[in-house]
């Protein structure tokens, strides 16, 4: 059975929602959101309330990790700032307490999953390179794990760098960034997340458009940097 992996919606409800959409129309039941389900965007509160319904699985992401006041956010730029304090202020303490039980990391037998990386979670490294996969890949013991945190989907492995559709292959390791749902940042607007089947091994990226221009008009209303409206238009 294939399971959708999920992560970095920031607060973007209509792109959430289309993603649900689509995943529910592939027949697929299982959803696993790697984290920063809030941040950046206008509707923190229905997100978290909507990825509480249909996800199996959901880990803690650095803005969630923030925005229940956990995180040192001086290392944070002054975008991300500004969002943080507007999320605080408008989570629900029902959302906020859901959002400080999230864990790190899940995996089973064939995978491992975090937000970051499986090194180190709670620390938020990024994994950008493909050196950077290889020192990651020393830290778990399964074929395959799945991160967020960049917002840009890739997928490494060993011996290459892939940014498109790859069936894993025995005896190889796969770290598999699954892009972002709500702020993509590899010029490519559209929301990005994963299908995974474990029966073929076939990792497939579906990028979808969406409503960008309500989700945009939503940041400038909220009183949010516009930087964070204009960024969602062009996905950089």
């Amino acid at each position: 059975m294939a399971i959708a992996v999920i992560s970095d919606i920031h607060g973007n409800l209509e792109a959430l929602t289309k993603a649900i959409d689509y995943i529910k129309e592939q027949g697929i039941k299982d959803i696993y959101c790697l984290g920063d389900v809030v941040g950046y965007g206008p509707n923190p509160n229905e997100c978290v309330e909507i990825i509480r319904q249909q996800c199996k699985v959901v880990l803690m992401g650095n803005h969630d990790y923030a925005a229940i006041g956990l995180a040192r956010i001086e290392y944070f730029n002054d975008f991300a700032k500004m969002a943080t304090y507007w999320t605080m202020n408008q989570l629900t303490t029902e959302n906020k307490e859901f959002l400080r039980n999230l864990p790190f990391m899940y995996q089973t037998d064939r995978f491992i999953m975090v937000h970051s990386s499986p090194s180190n979670p709670e620390h938020w490294y990024y994994i950008l390179s493909l050196n950077d996969a290889l020192i990651e890949m020393q830290s778990f013991k399964q074929d395959l794990c799945f991160v967020g945190h960049s917002h840009v989907p890739v997928v490494f492995n060993q011996k290459a760098t892939y940014k498109r559709d790859i069936s894993i292959e025995p005896n190889q390791k796969y770290i598999v960034n699954v892009g972002s749902i709500g702020q993509p940042r590899d010029g490519d607007a559209r929301l990005s997340f994963v299908i995974f089947d474990p029966d073929t091994g076939k990792i497939q990226f579906v990028r979808l458009d969406y409503e960008v221009n309500k989700t945009y008009e939503k940041i400038i209303k909220s009183g949010l940097p516009s930087f964070l409206a204009e960024r969602i238009l062009k996905g950089y």
